[in-house]
């Protein structure tokens, strides 16, 4: 019986499919973004079904002695790293990042990199001309290195091309410029992101082949298309920075052959994409010390210590409502933070506007950065600098306590290794440190003190 076209209407952020048009999807809370798509079924149901067959799982014991994956070595730490050694052969990847971030720049000087170690490398390119792509590789001085370069948008061809060269290592750049013959749909919709995903992921797994997939990302900055992309792929990673610094950092979200903690950090300049030198103090601004507001903090990024410089500035609101500008920073722990501080503390900064900023475009999401925060706060309110060299950590509770962290021992070790003399941070460390003095605090009071700020001074 011949098949019928039917068309449904697809969310083109969730994937969720509706049978009539809607302004706002149910499933996700979107507007405007439900998309007519075609089906095929066949009426009734009566379509021909696969034959049963009578092939058997073969089981095996959690106890059976197995080898770890011989990993492909990219010879670039910060990648190795972040990779969890390096490439695992039959294994997908899938980056996304900003447009312009460089995504593009570091896969192509991973893919020559590779190809020059002998590698069987192929570059998939469904957004640029092939003459875009060898001026890009002339200006990173790796034009000479042997990749193997195409640029085609029918995943089809690419299937039927990558079967034949059999290569080690493939870079597809970008899914949401793929289609597939088999779904009458548009490049980049929900529906063809998921097929071309699937097919691309299946060869992978069949061919052993490392396949490393490129996603663009919405406004909200998660990979587009439907979220069980990130389900089929072995690793995903972020590649993010701000257009106005020079460095970048991948990572890692997902990863099932490593950490899900670490990142790399790269600095960019006019040959592309090298790892940074010295990736702790990469976020310390150089700026005079003497100024209040600015407190150094020290986190902790998978096992790599990070050094951050926590600003903060204070001052007086013009209008009714006090303003809150806040980067790389959330706005919920600082409203939090200005609460205990007025609550238990007795400093009454509410009533103005406040600012609050990490250098360098660094990005804190631990709670650590609390007393680091906090510190910065209060030397703004207070227009005194914080005790020079001197680093903070500690999460503070709504109480005004300061509850302990994990690695404090490998932060302080970093901040003495490069030259900070203070530290201050919750009970716990023990540690003797040579050209370091630390000072625990046991509540958020006992930084007011240092700080000599009483109830009147605000």
């Amino acid at each position: 019986m011949a098949r019928q076209q039917q068309t449904q209407f697809v969310c083109q952020s969730c994937g969720a499919a509706f049978s009539k048009w809607n302004g706002k999807c149910e499933a996700c809370g979107s507007w405007n973004t439900l998309v007519e798509e075609t089906i095929e079924s066949t009426p009734g149901g009566l379509g021909k079904t696969k034959k049963q067959t009578t092939s058997q799982l073969d089981f095996v014991s959690l106890n059976d002695p197995t080898d770890p994956p011989e990993r492909i070595v990219m010879g670039v730490e910060e990648l190795d790293r972040v990779f969890g050694g390096g490439l695992v052969p039959a294994s997908a990847t899938l980056i996304g990042g900003d447009p312009g971030i460089g995504k593009s720049t570091l896969l192509l000087q991973v893919a020559a990199r590779l190809a020059r170690n002998g590698q069987d490398v192929v570059y998939v390119s469904g957004e640029e001309a092939a003459a875009q792509i060898q001026e890009r590789a002339e200006r990173l001085k790796i034009s000479t290195s042997p990749v193997k370069l195409a640029t085609e948008t029918d995943l089809r061809t690419i299937l039927s091309a990558l079967k034949k060269t059999k290569p080690d290592f493939v870079v597809i750049d970008s899914i949401q410029t793929l289609w597939s013959d088999s779904i009458e749909a548009a490049p980049g919709s929900v529906s063809q992101v998921r097929a071309c995903a699937q097919e691309l992921v299946r060869f992978a797994k069949k061919s052993g082949c490392a396949l490393v997939i490129v996603g663009h990302v919405t406004k909200e900055g998660q990979i587009a298309g439907p979220r069980v992309v990130e389900h089929m792929v072995d690793t995903v990673f972020y590649f993010e920075g701000e257009r106005g610094h020079q460095f970048r950092i991948l990572r890692a979200v997902k990863n099932r052959f490593g950490p899900t903690d670490e990142i790399g950090i790269f600095e960019m300049h006019q040959y592309g994409l090298s790892p940074a030198s010295e990736p702790s103090a990469l976020f310390l601004s150089t700026e005079n010390e003497s100024a209040g507001g600015a407190a150094v903090f020290a986190a902790m990024e998978g096992s790599r210590p990070v050094l951050a410089e926590v600003q903060a500035l204070i001052g007086s609101s013009a209008i009714g409502t006090p303003r809150r500008s806040v980067v790389g920073w959330d706005n919920n722990r600082l409203a939090m933070i200005i609460a205990v501080l007025e609550a238990r503390c007795g400093i009454q900064i509410g009533p103005r506007d406040i600012y609050l900023t990490v250098a360098g475009g660094y990005r804190v999401s631990e709670p650590a950065g609390d007393l680091a925060a906090a510190a910065a706060l209060l030397s703004s309110l207070a227009d005194s600098p914080l005790p020079e060299k001197s680093v903070f950590f500690g999460e503070i509770a709504l109480s005004g306590s300061i509850r302990p962290v994990a690695r404090m021992e490998a932060r302080l070790k970093e901040a003495e290794r490069l030259g900070f003399k203070h530290a201050y941070g919750p009970e716990g460390p023990k540690t003797q440190f040579k050209d370091l003095t630390y000072k625990p605090f046991n509540r958020l009071g006992d930084l007011v003190d240092l700080l000599q700020i009483g109830v009147d001074d605000e």
